[in-house]
C-alpha cells in the first residue's frame, strides 16, 4: 500500500511512466494517465481522507470473432483493450463496502448481508453484492473497503463496461482478502453470476472472460460450466495494425426483440435435431434437411444456423492464424465474419426501421476507405445498432478516423490497442 499523497507526488514526477506505458500500450494514452489517476486520488481523498491505498485496473473488451456463438456453446475470440476502469481502494476491517463511482452517490454494502433483493435488480449495488456473494460462495474471503471508481470504458459501445466493473471488483477482493489467488477464469465466472443472478441480465460469459484474462483470448463454451480458455499472444500494433471502434450513434431502443430472436431461432433449428443448442450440428445436416427446416422454422432461422456453424470454424481459423503470425489469413477471417453477420445472421440493421441503417452505412464507408489492403471492418458485438470494428493499418488510422468522425460526429471513432493484462493490481 502507498499513502495517497505520496502516490500523487510520484505520479507528478513521472516515476510510474514505464508501468503505465506497459499497461496502456500506446504512449499517447499512457501520457494522459497520471492526470487521470491524480484526479481520482483527489476525489478519493475528498471523500475518505488521506489514506494508504492500493490501485486496481480492469479493461474493457472487444469481440474479435465469434458473433453470436457463445449462447450456442460455440467458440469466440475476444480481446481486452487499453480503455479501463480504475479504483483507488483502502481496505477496511468493518465489513462494509463503501464505493463511489464517478458521477454517482456513494453505495454502501454490508458484506454480512449479501442476499439478493429483487428491488435492487439493474443497479450497481446488485453487481457489487453479486460479486461479493459469488466469491464467498466459492470459498473466497470477502471484507470491507472504501473505493473510488472511474472508467473510460465507453458505455453502450459494445466494450462491456459492466464486465470491466465486475472484473475490477473481483480483482479487489482477490488482492485485499485472498493474496491474489482468485484466478482470472473464476473471476469471470463470478462476474457473470453477478450479472445473471443479482443484476438480472442473462448475458453469456464472453465479456467477463475477455476483461478478466487479458490479451487475446480464445474460449470454447462446449461445456459452459468449465469453458476451455486459451490465451493468444499476438502483438497487433507490432504488426502494424490498430483496432478502431466507431460508434455509429444508432439507437438501441426497442431492439430487445431483435436480440432475443437470434438465440431463439438458432435454438428452434437445434430442437429440430433434438438438441438444445446448435453445437454439433453440421452444415451437411442443415442442407440435407433444408426443406423441412424452412417449413418449420423459416428461412432466417436456417440462415442464422448456417452462420453459427461457419462462424465457429472461422474462430478456429482466426486463432491459428494469430498463433502462426499469418496476419493476412486473420484479416480474411475477420472480413468473412462481418460478411456472414450481414448476410446470414442479419444483425446489421433492424427490419423495423429500414430508413435508418447507421451500421450498414459505416461498413459501406469503411469498405471504401480501407480498399486496397488498408484494413477490414465488421459489425461489432450484438449488432442492429451501435458500433463497428475495424483493423486498420497504422499509417491509415488518422485518415480513417477523420472519415468516420465526419460521418458520425467528432469523437465517434476510437483508436485502441489490445492490452495484455486483464484485471490487475498496479505496481505503484
Amino acid at each position: 500500500m502507498i499513502l495517497t499523497t505520496t502516490l500523487k507526488e510520484n505520479l507528478k514526477k513521472g516515476i510510474y511512466q514505464d508501468v503505465l506505458t506497459d499497461v496502456y500500450v500506446d504512449a499517447e494514452r499512457a501520457a494522459v494517465q497520471p492526470a487521470r489517476y491524480i484526479q481520482a486520488i483527489e476525489v478519493f481523498e475528498k471523500n475518505y481522507g488521506v489514506q494508504e491505498v492500493e490501485v486496481f485496473s480492469a479493461p474493457g473488451r472487444s469481440e474479435i470473432c465469434g458473433n453470436h456463438t457463445d449462447h450456442q456453446r460455440g467458440e469466440i475470440l475476444a480481446a481486452s483493450i487499453n480503455l479501463d476502469a480504475i479504483a483507488i481502494v483502502q481496505k477496511k476491517e468493518d465489513g462494509i463496502v463503501r464505493l463511489i463511482s464517478e458521477g454517482y452517490e456513494e453505495i454502501l454494502v454490508d458484506t454480512g448481508s449479501l442476499g439478493k433483493q429483487a428491488q435492487e435488480e439493474g443497479t450497481t449495488e446488485a453487481l457489487i453484492k453479486g460479486v461479493l456473494a459469488g466469491a464467498k460462495d466459492r470459498g473466497y474471503q470477502v471484507g470491507g473497503f472504501t473505493a473510488y471508481v472511474t472508467s473510460e470504458v465507453l458505455i453502450g459501445a459494445g466494450l462491456s463496461s459492466s464486465a470491466a466493473f465486475e472484473t475490477l471488483l473481483g480483482t479487489i477482493v482477490s488482492y485485499l482478502y485472498n493474496d491474489g489467488s482468485l484466478d482470472a477464469i473464476t473471476n469471470a465466472i463470478i462476474g457473470q453470476y453477478a450479472e445473471n443472478v443479482y443484476f438480472g441480465k442473462p448475458c453469456g460469459l464472453m465479456d467477463q472472460m475477455a476483461c478478466s484474462v487479458g490479451s487475446l483470448v480464445h474460449v470454447d463454451f462446449a461445456n459452459p460450466k468449465e469453458p476451455v480458455v486459451e490465451r493468444v499472444t499476438f502483438d497487433m500494433n507490432g504488426h502494424g495494425y490498430s483496432l478502431c471502434i466507431t460508434d455509429t450513434k444508432g439507437s438501441h431502443a426497442d431492439l430487445t426483440d431483435e436480440y432475443a430472436a437470434v438465440p431463439k431461432e438458432m435454438k428452434e433449428i437445434a430442437a429440430f435435431f433434438g438438441k438444445d443448442v446448435l453445437l454439433g450440428i453440421t452444415l451437411t445436416d442443415i442442407l440435407k434437411n433444408a426443406e423441412a427446416l424452412r417449413t418449420k422454422c423459416g428461412d432466417r432461422a436456417v440462415l442464422r444456423a448456417i452462420h453459427f456453424i461457419c462462424e465457429n470454424q472461422r474462430v478456429q481459423s482466426a486463432v491459428k492464424a494469430l498463433q502462426t503470425e499469418n496476419l493476412e489469413l486473420f484479416l480474411a477471417n475477420i472480413k468473412a465474419s462481418g460478411d456472414s453477420s450481414y448476410k446470414y445472421l442479419q444483425n446489421v440493421y433492424t427490419s423495423k426501421d429500414v430508413a435508418h441503417q447507421n451500421v450498414s452505412l459505416a461498413l459501406a464507408v469503411s469498405d471504401v476507405a480501407l480498399a486496397g489492403g488498408k484494413g477490414v471492418s465488421r459489425v461489432h458485438g450484438g449488432g442492429f445498432a451501435g458500433t463497428i470494428q475495424a483493423f486498420v493499418k497504422n499509417e491509415e488510422v488518422v485518415q480513417y478516423q477523420k472519415t468516420m468522425d465526419e460521418l458520425f460526429g467528432a469523437g465517434s471513432c476510437h483508436v485502441l490497442q489490445i492490452r495484455k493484462y486483464g484485471g490487475m493490481k498496479l505496481s505503484f
